[in-house]
């Protein structure tokens, strides 16, 4: 085959023709223009990809390193002795995805360094591969006690937890991203190999089982398009089409995937089948794929998408909720779901060349998914809430990593969503500053925009076409230019009159029509060639839906494309909860160069709320009001922060008057220490299973006696304790305890209050303890844990 392969695709899914030995029949009608050919110096966009190449990057590979992951190869490879392993058999894809994020690194600017280091990483996984191309270190190493999620053969638990499908899928992208940015094929050849292998064991009459973690489809439809062999396409038809109906919904299992109408389940898994579904239709023509994707989008962007993008609402198997089961605090939206979110959204575009899709795709990207990495580019998010009380902090690193290992390998394939080419169609998608030179069937044309996007909505298109030429441009105007934040009804700007869109060519106010959200501009174009697009960049006010119950009496903040929260260090006392602004209130906006690397700021006059001790009155108080861009929250330690701002006061959370609970230092013997706060930070559960609020728990514990503590600022009189368990039955690993018992300190020792009352044991409201007045400077609590199950904590009051 021809050597002429096209690179640098990113992680649109090397939608290319690769060879005229075998051009592909079909594929997506409209084709991304490679990232590798748009130049990007834009002011926001650039400097977080300079961070991803020179501090994430090499930072990961640290990690991945220092937590085992390289070693997994090397045991594998009898290179290293031992047989301990990492703790995720999926483990091993944190390295391809460093591999791909590397490479494409690379495209964008070269690093020898970097590129010995691939080649390093890439000879020691082909060691660990065996001689018919099987690819998976948990089972290779041979441990004495093998993992739990991996069965006594191949593939034998693939549906349930084995992973070894979803290792193979990241191989593959890894892969092509590898060999397209150096040329080389070491990787690539890894891949096919075992590509091969999955050919000869899967497939009708063979294995007839489905990948339990979707994106091998995704990786075989890139295998595919580089080397041509529909085998790989086959086979990735055959993983969607033989899964379901008897499965579980939590990996899409439950149903044939062309029987699917709504999304359910694990977020991140469902967002890389829609994306397979995608390719594998696009590819095939498979229009019973097109219908179940088209019905399962509207359902994610009508009922079940955050304001930020993101998708999955409940950590009980990382999944989409039900329909308007939108949680702020206790959000999942993990940041893989974002990407994925971002993936699909991307296909969607490519198939039906829709602005909606891409409206979509550009919420999410700069807000629930940008979110994910700190601005150092060396701290992380897995969950990306909409609400926090100071529980919430980026981790350095996190035991399952792949939302870390993911980022590395996004962040500079953005450019490759900007623009998009259907024969003498160019479609401008995103706006940032950049240089692109792109091929269309009149010629080449070089584009270059300048703007300063997303603080502003003035971008400036120069059209430099090779020669001058009859072509169209179609430019997208976003629907949050239109009053129209998302396609469908799920939020609404509260101003109802739209702004116009000016679009000037050579100076000259241009008229134009629209077409699926793109302004199409149609003539003969000639080198020089200047369209200024004004975008009207408003401060709006977002209203959720009636039936989203957790935004009910608020607002959020939207500038362009920009979500808005409200952070504590930007406000009074360090504190949001407590915080209603007016609905009609006006803002102002200011760009603050020095704030979080350069943010547009919102400003805006609201009230603040407090509970006068002794009372249950509320003292309001005016104050200046702080909005800040959603995804450069957490910079700044743990704090409050809210999206969702009450306009009504009956939804805020005034600041509880002290207590002697919430004045104490706690401890626990809960593993994790930030969980102790919780009991005392005056949040009042719905219910035993309320996750919206901190809560301490000793999961997974069962059996054993444990305790929390409170040390008082001085001694009281005290003669009452109140707790509520924290149960989420039936599904949880928590339930109320089988006992309890309070304790006062008493000359250094622990002494049992002499109780006038039951220790009575219920979920759903406070158990309430009375007992004989003692003067002590420190209460503690014993729970006996059931025999199959752990407990927990929302709150412990003390009176």
């Amino acid at each position: 085959m021809t050597k002429n392969i096209i690179s640098g695709l990113g992680f649109l899914a090397a939608i290319v023709t690769v060879s005229n030995a075998f051009a592909q029949q079909k594929d997506y009608p409209i084709q991304p223009v490679p990232f590798t050919q748009v130049h990007v110096d834009d002011q926001f966009w650039e400097p977080k990809m300079e961070v991803n190449a020179k501090v994430t990057i090499p930072y990961v590979l640290q990690q991945c390193k220092l937590h085992g992951r390289v070693d997994n190869f090397l045991r594998a490879a009898k290179e290293l002795d031992g047989d301990k392993l990492t703790e995720y058999p999926f483990d091993d894809t944190d390295i391809y995805k460093v591999i791909e994020g590397a490479s494409y690194a690379m495209q964008v600017k070269k690093d020898p360094q970097l590129d010995s280091q691939v080649d390093s990483l890439i000879t020691i996984i082909g060691a660990a591969q065996e001689k018919d191309g099987y690819l998976y270190t948990f089972r290779t190493v041979n441990a004495k006690t093998p993992h739990p999620w991996i069965g006594t053969k191949r593939w034998e638990k693939e549906e349930e937890l084995s992973h070894e499908l979803y290792n193979a899928g990241h191989l593959y992208e890894a892969a092509v991203a590898h060999y397209q940015s150096t040329g080389k094929k070491t990787l690539l050849n890894i891949a096919i190999k075992n590509a091969d292998l999955l050919v000869k064991d899967f497939g009708p009459g063979k294995v007839e089982e489905y990948p339990g973690h979707q994106i091998v489809e995704i990786g075989l439809t890139k295998l595919y398009r580089v080397t041509g062999n529909k085998q790989y396409l086959t086979l990735a038809k055959f993983f969607l089409d033989v899964r379901g109906p008897k499965g579980d919904s939590y990996n899409q299992a439950d149903k044939k995937v062309i029987d699917q109408h709504v999304a359910e389940g694990h977020a991140v898994r469902a967002a890389y089948m829609y994306t397979g579904m995608a390719d594998v239709a696009a590819l095939t023509g498979d229009s019973h794929y097109l219908a179940a994707i088209d019905d399962i989008w509207g359902d994610v962007v009508n009922k079940k998408l955050y304001i930020t993008g993101g998708i999955g609402a409940t950590n009980a198997g990382e999944a989409f909720g039900d329909a308007y089961q939108l949680p702020n605090m206790s959000a999942y939206a993990e940041t893989c779901a974002a990407i994925g979110n971002v993936y699909w959204n991307s296909r969607m575009f490519l198939l039906h060349g829709d602005s909606k899709y891409i409206d979509v795709l550009e919420r999410t990207l700069y807000n629930g998914l940008l979110s994910g990495v700190s601005l150092s580019g060396n701290r992380f998010f897995y969950p990306n809430p909409l609400a926090s009380i100071n529980q919430h902090q980026r981790s350095a690193w996190i035991s399952c990593a792949c939302c870390i290992s993911n980022m590395t390998r996004f962040l500079p394939s953005v450019p490759g969503y900007v623009y998009a080419k259907d024969k003498n169609n160019l479609y401008i998608n995103l706006f940032m500053s950049n240089s692109s030179n792109i091929m269309l069937s009149s010629g080449k044309v070089n584009i270059v925009q300048n703007t300063n996007y997303p603080w502003n909505g003035k971008i400036d298109i120069t059209v430099n076409p090779a020669k001058s030429g009859d072509f169209t441009l179609r430019v997208r105007i976003p629907g949050w230019a239109q009053q129209k934040p998302v396609p469908g009804d799920l939020y609404t700007f509260t101003a109802t009159k739209t702004l116009p869109v000016m679009i000037k060519i050579n100076g000259k106010p241009q008229s134009f029509i629209t077409e699926k959200g793109y302004a199409v501009l149609k003539r003969n174009w000639k080198k020089g060639d200047k369209v200024v697009v004004d975008l009207p960049m408003e401060t709006e006010k977002v209203m959720a839906n009636a039936q989203i119950k957790d935004d009910v009496n608020r607002f959020a903040f939207q500038r362009g494309p920009v979500v808005y929260c409200l952070e504590g260090p930007d406000n009074r006392d360090s504190l949001v909860q407590n915080i209603v602004v007016d609905r009609s209130a006006k803002t102002e906006s200011h760009y603050m160069p020095d704030l979080l690397n350069g943010v547009e700021v919102i400003t805006v006059k609201g009230k603040s709320g407090k509970i006068q001790a002794g009372t249950d009155h509320v003292i309001q108080t005016d104050q200046n009001v702080t909005a800040i861009p959603y995804y450069a929250w957490a910079n700044r330690g743990p704090s409050e922060m809210t999206v969702w701002i009450p306009y009504e006061a009956s939804a805020a959370k005034p600041k509880p008057a002290p207590t002697i609970a919430s004045t104490s230092k706690v401890t626990s013997s809960a593993k994790s220490a930030k969980m102790n706060a919780a009991i005392n930070d005056q949040y009042e559960p719905a219910d035993s299973k309320d996750t919206n609020f901190p809560y301490l728990h000793w999961w997974p514990n069962t059996k054993s006696l444990e305790f929390v503590q409170y040390d008082f600022k001085e001694e009281h009189e005290v003669s009452e304790s109140k707790v509520y368990w924290y149960d989420d039955g039936p599904w949880g690993g928590c339930r109320i305890p089988v006992s309890y018992k309070i304790y006062y300190k008493k000359d250094g020792q622990w002494v049992p209050v002499n109780n006038t009352s039951p220790y009575a044991i219920a979920k759903d409201n406070y158990n309430t303890v009375l007992f004989k007045p003692v003067k002590t400077t420190a209460l503690k609590m014993e729970v006996q844990l059931p025999d199959d199950n752990s407990a927990g904590i929302h709150e412990w009051i003390v009176k």
